[in-house]
């Protein structure tokens, strides 16, 4: 089958737009590799939207503007439920429910993962389904029990596409846990001259 997430982000449009400005040949290159992954989730893509804590997700709304919110949770919030499939749960937030409303007329949704640190992105094309607190089957394969968050229901997003993006320009950035497990071994090293030095000033004192 052809390339799925090019074939719904390459219009005729873009293509237009590819071949006016020199990378139209590339691309068209990329479309003709006959691709079976592009809109099945491999085990890569798996393990890689489980280690993420974040993603932003755009919807379209009734006037044709298009919104993006930062989704984040617990590492791991974000379920791969099947090859195809994959869910969270919406936690409680500033209650403007813009993304909601947005998608109770257009299911389409664009999401990015991103791992700053690896510089390293995964675009997502795929249509969204809600999953009210009526379905509880459904809603306790997305939940995390030990965050503490209220949960108003759950998203299911069936995947349209995929394409891992290049890592141009992407800024490494750091949580405050990857940066105490980066310092942890500085931290102990410093730990143990101030302890080697509080003994040879103790052993100083003494004489």
């Amino acid at each position: 089958m052809p390339h799925r997430y090019a074939e719904i982000a390459f219009t005729p449009t873009v293509k237009k737009t590819q071949e006016e400005l020199g990378s139209r040949n590339a691309y068209a290159r990329m479309e003709g590799v006959l691709e079976t992954r592009n809109h099945r989730l491999s085990e890569a893509e798996a393990e890689f939207i489980a280690a993420r804590n974040s993603f932003y997700m755009a919807t379209v709304g009734e006037t044709g503007w298009p919104y993006i919110q930062h989704r984040g949770g617990p590492t791991g919030f974000v379920r791969v439920l099947d090859d195809a499939t994959i869910g969270f749960a919406d936690f409680r937030g500033n209650r403007q429910y813009i993304s909601l409303g947005n998608l109770m007329t257009d299911d389409r949704v664009s999401l990015f993962f991103m791992d700053y640190p690896n510089k390293t992105r995964l675009k997502l094309f795929g249509r969204a389904k809600i999953v009210g607190l009526d379905d509880e089957a459904t809603l306790s394969r997305l939940e995390t029990s030990d965050y503490r968050a209220r949960v108003e229901r759950g998203f299911l997003i069936k995947v349209e596409g995929f394409d891992w993006n290049c890592p141009q320009h992407i800024v490494e950035r750091y949580t405050l846990d990857e940066m105490r497990a980066m310092m942890a071994p500085l931290t102990a090293r410093i730990a143990e001259l101030e302890q080697q030095l509080a003994e040879a000033t103790g052993a100083a004192h003494s004489i």
